[in-house]
């Protein structure tokens, strides 16, 4: 399972005009299930991503958590970030997880977001949507997790 986080003052999503997800000072996280993810790698992507240290203490130093500032989380789902663009000038998708199990995956993270952080707003699985953010920083790192049959 991948993601690139963004650091943001603010972000939101939209889907045909309506915002479904909105924060303030955060992170978004763009995440991508890929064939043979399961609950693991997405309960594993969830834990690096709540505690990574990506967010400014008060000597500036980038030590402090998601969790420890107390921000938001703007989950979107993302399966272009399985792109392989090794071959030719088209991308080629067939890394990222079926839609039925990217779906799951997805929901899957999500639900567990909500248990583990109280602030948590998302993007709509499989719609066209527009993502607004002011990057703090800016502050963007990828993130994967691979399945445990591949590590």
């Amino acid at each position: 399972m991948m993601s690139v986080i963004q650091r943001v003052r603010q972000a939101r999503v939209e889907v045909e005009g309506r915002i479904t997800g909105q924060i303030e000072h955060g992170l978004l996280a763009l995440v991508c299930a890929e064939r043979g993810d399961s609950d693991a790698e997405a309960d594993k992507l969830l834990a690096k991503l709540l505690k990574l240290r990506i967010f400014s203490d008060e000597a500036g130093k980038m030590n402090r958590s998601l969790q420890d500032v107390g921000g938001g989380l703007l989950v979107v789902s993302q399966f272009t970030l399985a792109a392989d663009t090794r071959g030719g000038n088209r991308p080629s998708f067939t890394g990222a997880a079926a839609p039925d199990e990217g779906r799951r995956l997805y929901d899957y993270f999500v639900n567990q977001a909500r248990l583990a952080h109280p602030l948590v707003q998302t993007g709509e699985f499989a719609a066209d949507m527009q993502v607004h953010l002011v990057n703090d920083g800016p502050v963007t790192i990828p993130l994967r997790i691979e399945p445990a049959a591949l590590a």
